[in-house]
C-alpha cells in the first residue's frame, strides 16, 4: 500500500469538536470499528507499542570489555613481555586482563538481561467497541479510530481524543510531572495549550483514578506523546561517565610516559656504549613496569560490588561504569509537591495592609488560632482578616467532612482549596452556612491565561465576587485595598510593595495566593476590574517525615 492511502493522523485533535475528529478517523462513537477496517489499520500503522531498542549480543558486551585505552596498553606490555621471554609477567597481565573481563562481563550480562526481561511484562489489555460491542482486547491490537472505553484503574494504552467524560481524573505524573490526578472533560482548548493543560485527552501511560469516559484513538506506539519522549531517549547520544574519561585520560598519559622512559633510557644506555639489543630490552621493561596492572581489576571490582548493593535495593543497572557516575553526581533534580512534600497544604501566614498575621495548626486540623507578633487576634474583631478568611471559603471548590482520620475531618479537592477552608473554620467560618446565605450564582473556573479564578453570591439583593489567583494579576485588577480604617485607594506603588512582600514570603518557601472582591448589582458584570485588595494567603507544604535524614545522607 502506497503512503497516500494511509488515512492521515489527526493534527491537535484537542483544538477541535470531538464529533469532527470521529469523522476525520471515519468512525462513530457508538459502533466503533469492524474488525476488518482495524486490522487493514494495523497493517497502515503498525502494532500499538513502543519501538523496543534493540537487544544487546552477549559478544557485544564482552567486546566493551576491552574498549579502554587502559586495557589496551596491558595487552601491549603482555605481548612484549611474552615476546622477551618474560613469560611470567606477560601470563600475569593476561589474567589481570582476562578477570577483569570476566567480573564485568557477567555482572552487566545479568543486568542486561534483567531489564529486557522487565520490559516484557508491559503487556495490558484494553476494552474497545467494536460493531457495537465492547470487547477486551491486547493493547497491541489498538488502532486509530478506535473507540476505547476506561474507568477508574485502568492503564491508557493510547492517545484519546475524549468523546465522554464521567467526573474522570487521569494521573499524568510520568509525563507532565503534575503531582495530583488531572480533571477530564470533552470540550476543545487552546492550540497553544501545553500537554498538562489538554483536559479533553488522555494519553498512552498514564493511569485513570476516578470515574470513566470514552475516547477516540489518535495515536498509537511511537506517535504518542511516550512515543515521542521514547524516540528522544534513543536519539540521546551516549556519553562516557567520569570514570572512563579519567582512565582514558591516565592511558595516554602512560602511553607518552612509556615512550619517553623508554626512548631516554635506550639512547642514554647506547651513548654510553651499551649493546644496543641489551639497552632496547632494558627501556622495553622498564615502560611494562609503568602500566599500573591491578588499575583496571581493582575498579571493576569496586563498581561490581557497588552493583550489587543497588541490586539489593531493587535497582538494575545495565552498564558497570555508571555507577561511578551516580557517585559523581552533586545535582539532584526532583519533583518537590507530593514527593518530598505531604501535598497537604497549611496556610500559616496572611499579609494584610494592617500586618502579617500567624496561623497556627497544622493539616486538617480545625482548631487553631490567629496571632500578630504574639498576641492573640480574634478574627471576628478584625474586618480585613474575617472579609480575607471569607473570600478563601467562598472562592472554593473543596470540601470538608467529618471522616475517620486522625484530626476527624475527610477532605476532597485541592490541596490549595483545603487549606483555605481548614483556616475558615480555625475562624468558625463555614463553607456550608456561608453559602446558605450567600448562594453561589455562577463560577468563572481557574484560567492559566489569567491566573484567576472567581464566584459570584447572591447577598443582600445584590451580588458578591470572591477572587483568589496569583499575587500579580489580582493586584493589576484591583483598585482599591481593605485595611483596619475602612476601603483605601490602591495606586502603583502599593502594588510594588506588595510584590515585594509576595516575593519575601515565596523565598521563605509559601506558596503565596492573593485574595480580592467587590460588590455588583448585576451577575453578569467583568469579575476581574476593580477589585478591592483583601492580602496575601502564605501556604506551607511541609515535607515528608522521611526527606530530611534523605537529604543528609545525600549530602553526606
Amino acid at each position: 500500500m502506497t503512503q497516500k492511502e494511509i488515512m492521515p493522523l489527526p493534527e491537535t485533535p484537542w483544538t477541535r469538536p470531538w464529533q469532527e475528529i470521529l469523522g476525520e478517523l471515519n468512525v462513530t462513537g457508538a459502533e466503533g470499528l469492524d474488525n476488518q477496517e482495524a486490522k487493514k489499520r494495523r497493517k497502515q500503522y503498525g502494532p500499538n507499542r513502543l519501538r523496543s531498542a534493540k537487544r544487546k549480543n552477549a559478544w557485544a558486551i564482552l567486546a566493551e570489555q576491552f574498549r579502554s585505552l587502559l586495557v589496551a596498553l596491558l595487552a601491549v606490555a603482555a605481548v612484549l613481555s611474552i615476546a622477551f621471554g618474560e613469560w611470567v609477567e606477560g601470563v600475569a597481565i593476561l589474567a589481570v586482563i582476562v578477570i577483569n573481563a570476566a567480573i564485568g562481563f557477567v555482572t552487566e550480562l545479568r543486568a542486561v538481561r534483567s531489564m529486557e526481561a522487565l520490559q516484557r511484562l508491559g503487556s495490558v489489555d484494553a476494552k474497545v467497541r467494536r460493531k457495537g460491542q465492547v470487547q477486551s482486547i491486547p493493547a497491541e491490537k489498538i488502532v486509530p479510530g478506535d473507540i476505547v472505553v476506561v474507568e477508574g484503574g485502568d492503564v491508557v494504552t493510547a492517545d484519546l481524543r475524549l468523546i465522554e467524560a464521567s467526573k474522570l481524573q487521569a494521573d499524568e505524573s510520568a509525563l507532565t510531572g503534575e503531582s495530583v490526578p488531572v480533571d477530564k472533560q470533552i470540550e476543545a482548548v487552546g492550540e497553544e495549550a501545553p500537554l498538562a493543560e489538554r483536559a479533553n485527552m488522555v494519553h498512552k501511560g498514564t493511569a485513570v483514578t476516578r470515574g470513566s469516559g470514552e475516547g477516540v484513538v489518535v495515536a498509537t506506539g511511537m506517535e504518542t506523546q511516550l512515543g515521542h519522549i521514547s524516540s528522544l531517549v534513543e536519539d540521546a547520544e551516549e556519553e562516557l561517565t567520569p570514570l572512563e574519561r579519567r582512565l582514558d585520560q591516565l592511558g595516554r598519559r602512560l602511553v607518552w610516559i612509556t615512550l619517553v622512559i623508554a626512548a631516554v633510557v635506550a639512547a642514554g644506555g647506547i651513548l654510553a656504549g651499551r649493546e644496543v639489543l641489551l639497552m632496547i630490552e632494558t627501556a622495553i621493561a622498564l615502560a611494562v613496569a609503568t602500566v599500573p596492572e591491578g588499575l583496571p581489576i581493582v575498579a571493576t571490582i569496586a563498581l561490581a560490588r557497588g552493583m550489587r548493593r543497588m541490586a539489593r535495593r531493587n535497582a538494575l543497572i545495565n552498564r558497570l561504569s555508571a555507577v561511578e557516575a551516580l557517585g559523581a553526581t552533586n545535582v539532584i533534580c526532583t519533583d518537590k509537591t507530593g514527593t518530598l512534600t505531604e501535598n497537604q497544604m497549611t496556610l500559616v501566614e496572611i499579609a494584610l495592609a494592617g500586618g502579617m498575621v500567624q496561623v497556627d495548626g497544622e493539616g486538617l486540623e480545625t482548631t487553631g488560632s490567629f496571632s500578630r507578633n504574639g498576641d492573640s487576634v480574634d478574627p471576628d474583631q478584625h474586618k480585613d482578616l474575617y472579609q480575607m478568611l471569607e473570600a478563601g471559603v467562598l472562592c472554593n471548590n473543596a470540601e470538608l467532612h467529618d471522616g475517620d482520620t486522625e484530626e476527624g475531618i475527610e477532605a476532597i479537592g485541592e490541596p490549595l482549596e483545603v487549606a483555605l477552608l481548614v483556616a475558615g473554620a480555625k475562624a468558625e467560618i463555614y463553607r456550608g452556612e456561608l453559602l446558605e446565605s450567600q448562594p453561589e450564582a455562577r463560577e468563572v473556573a481557574f484560567d492559566p491565561d489569567t491566573k484567576m479564578m472567581a464566584t459570584f453570591h447572591e447577598a443582600n439583593g445584590a451580588y458578591r465576587i470572591a477572587v483568589k489567583g496569583a499575587p500579580g494579576p489580582v493586584l493589576a485588577a484591583s483598585s482599591q485595598i481593605l485595611d483596619r480604617d475602612g476601603v483605601q485607594s490602591l495606586d502603583d506603588r502599593d502594588r510594588t510593595t506588595w510584590l515585594d512582600r509576595n516575593e519575601r514570603m515565596a523565598g521563605e518557601g509559601l506558596r503565596v495566593l492573593a485574595l480580592a472582591t467587590k460588590e455588583i448589582e448585576t451577575d453578569d458584570a467583568e469579575p476581574y476590574e476593580d477589585l478591592m485588595f483583601l492580602g496575601l494567603a502564605g501556604l506551607l507544604d511541609p515535607p515528608r517525615e522521611e526527606v530530611r535524614p534523605a537529604l543528609e545522607a545525600c549530602q553526606e
